[in-house]
């Protein structure tokens, strides 16, 4: 399990696998990283039901289906050349750059 205040390897815009629990086999993409907590929220997985009540004219009351946050170490990146859920590794170039890299395949993973 990733500590709190940890750094992740898993970014914003990731595609992900869910590898456990209730959402496991399903994949989205990150919406949100929450650092502190050690968390992540998926697009579509992990949806909650929130009952709201009514703040003005601009937003009706109801209940409204929202993503809620899932453990870090519950998913993993997905590669787009393997198109699997894949092991994240580091490579640090000539200049000093660092970039993140598949384990399975060695492909630079986007979003760098």
């Amino acid at each position: 399990m990733v500590a709190q205040g940890s750094k992740s390897r898993i970014r914003k815009n990731d595609t992900v696998m869910v590898i456990k629990g209730r959402e496991r086999g399903k994949t989205g993409k990150v919406l949100r990283v929450i650092p502190s907590s050690g968390r992540v929220v998926v697009e579509r997985l992990n949806l909650v039901k929130r009952h709201t009540k009514p703040r003005g004219a601009a937003s009706a009351g109801g209940i409204i289906e929202r993503e809620a946050p899932i453990q870090l170490a519950n998913v993993m990146v997905m590669c787009d050349r393997c198109n699997a859920p894949v092991r994240i590794g580091i490579r640090i170039a000539a200049d000093g750059e660092k970039s993140r890299i598949c384990r399975r395949c060695g492909e630079g993973l986007g979003n760098d």
